[in-house]
């Protein structure tokens, strides 16, 4: 039997400003020169996926974070559907991905979003990224729903925190899956309303996670159990964050590629 190179998926879940740390989760898997065949993301995971395969560099990204007003982004409204109309992010997000279609991605991508007419998860793989992106960060009671089609779209995080059943479904031989919500000394920190929609959000993934995370083959979980949803100027720790947590697995995913191949 011929030996071949194992499909490598990674899986970025869902975790708003905790989700900065999948940053240093590539820079690392960059440095390390361990090859990705596709990434699946989830709400912030599939932003920052979208970012880094749209050629996006790392850490020029890292060091704009650090110093950026990130609540220049949401155009707050009167509620309707959302505290945020989302033209914002949506130019943000265009400028970050420049402006490119899934095709034009490197490596591939496929986010996940929720349909909130069908109750089910959504899969984007085609057609404009920033689209995809929108609907899968689209926090519910936060951020205006996408609609497409017949479709109202939200956050890839209501049915699907971390994707390993996609990426195993689309070939994945090997799943690094990439966790920024459950992982170890979480602290909960209640002092607004976006803290009681994403808290609620968590408690009603944390089942689904358990199931799903078990299913990777490499489960990095950053500890950024302390910063809050909303702590995006907090960048570059939660970034470093990333970072140690996958140089701790680095050997071990290795070792997983090679046994493979062996």
């Amino acid at each position: 039997m011929e030996k071949r190179q194992p499909v490598v998926g990674l899986v970025l879940g869902a975790g708003s400003a905790r989700g900065l740390a999948h940053i240093g989760v590539l820079q690392v898997l960059k440095e390390e020169e361990i090859d990705i065949d596709f990434i699946v993301g989830s709400s912030m995971g599939a932003m920052v996926g979208a970012i880094y395969a749209s050629g996006a560099d790392l850490y020029m990204l890292e060091k704009m974070l650090d110093c950026m007003n990130t609540n220049l982004m949401l155009d707050v409204q009167v509620p309707r559907f959302g505290f945020v109309a989302g033209k914002r992010i949506d130019s943000f997000i265009t400028l970050l991905t420049k402006n490119k279609s899934f095709d034009q991605l490197d490596p591939p991508l496929i986010a996940v979003a929720t349909d909130l007419i069908s109750g089910e998860r959504v899969i984007f793989e085609q057609g404009p990224v920033v689209e995809a992106v929108r609907a899968s960060i689209s926090i519910p009671g936060v951020f205006t729903p996408v609609r497409k089609d017949d479709m109202v779209l939200v956050d890839g995080a209501v049915i699907d925190r971390l994707p390993v059943e996609v990426a195993r479904d689309r070939g994945a031989d090997i799943i690094i899956a990439v966790d920024v919500t459950f992982g170890p000394d979480k602290k909960v920190t209640i002092k607004n309303t976006i803290d009681v929609i994403m808290t609620s959000l968590d408690i009603m993934q944390k089942y689904h996670f358990d199931l799903c995370g078990s299913q990777a083959d490499i489960l990095i979980q950053p500890a950024v159990g302390n910063f809050a949803s909303r702590d995006f100027e907090n960048a570059k720790e939660i970034i470093n964050l990333g970072r140690t947590a996958t140089l701790d697995k680095v050997q071990e995913i290795k070792q997983k590629i090679s046994d493979f191949i062996a």
